[in-house]
């Protein structure tokens, strides 16, 4: 194998690690305060610990990861503090990206996510579908918006609440799928105000669900 294409091979597996690990934090496979052992890594993963390690410093750029020793890394720990805040700031920034994405979002993707939630609903026990499909509905406006700068901003405090232990219980699966079906109904229907109040009305639940398990109810 050339030089070029051992190249290209280690930066692809770089990029699969990277997905690979990112979606294990994210998915609480990794929860907070986790060491990241390299090695059990690329044993998990099938690959060498170069790209591994690779992943492992990109992952640590973003936050994700924060440095525990010289050379030793863990799973970044989100407090209830930092998770309310953020969920008002997305509050905020997720309504106006409905305003902003309104004319720019085709009818037959609000149609064709729409039949997936429903049909998510019927088996609430996926939970990775479910946090897939929830990262689909929330950027999908923040991407549509055509403001760059706000999407990012909403994808990394979607990041942010995501590594909070605290909405680790998916048991308002259902009442998310509701508020979720809510959401586009509205924008279906161009109600673009209905859509924004169910938005609100949806992260005002995630924020008192999690009050409520924090205070043990």
């Amino acid at each position: 194998m050339s030089e070029d294409m051992t190249e290209l091979s280690e930066s692809n597996l770089a990029e699969q690690a990277y997905g690979e690990i990112r979606r294990m934090i994210l998915e609480r496979e990794l929860p907070g305060g986790m060491s990241v052992i390299e090695g059990r890594l690329a044993t998990h993963l099938q690959i060498s610990r170069t790209p591994v390690r690779e992943a492992v410093m990109r992952l640590a750029a973003e936050g994700l990861l924060l440095k525990q020793g010289s050379r030793s890394f863990a799973v970044r720990r989100v407090s209830a503090a930092e998770f309310f805040q953020s969920i008002h700031i997305r509050e905020i920034l997720e309504c106006e990206a409905i305003r902003l994405a309104a004319d720019r979002i085709a009818p037959a993707m609000i149609d064709d996510l729409l039949a997936e939630v429903i049909d998510l609903g019927r088996t609430p026990d996926q939970s990775a579908a479910h946090w897939q499909l929830d990262d689909r509905l929330h950027l999908m406006f923040a991407r549509a918006s055509g403001n760059g700068v706000l999407a990012k901003t909403i994808d990394d405090l979607r990041t942010l609440t995501r590594l909070c232990e605290v909405t680790y219980p998916l048991g308002r699966v259902p009442p998310s799928t509701t508020e979720h079906i809510a959401i586009l109904e509205a924008m279906r229907a161009r109600d673009i105000q209905g859509a924004i109040s169910a938005m609100q009305i949806h992260l005002r639940n995630v924020a008192t669900d999690c009050m409520d398990i924090l205070r043990g109810c």
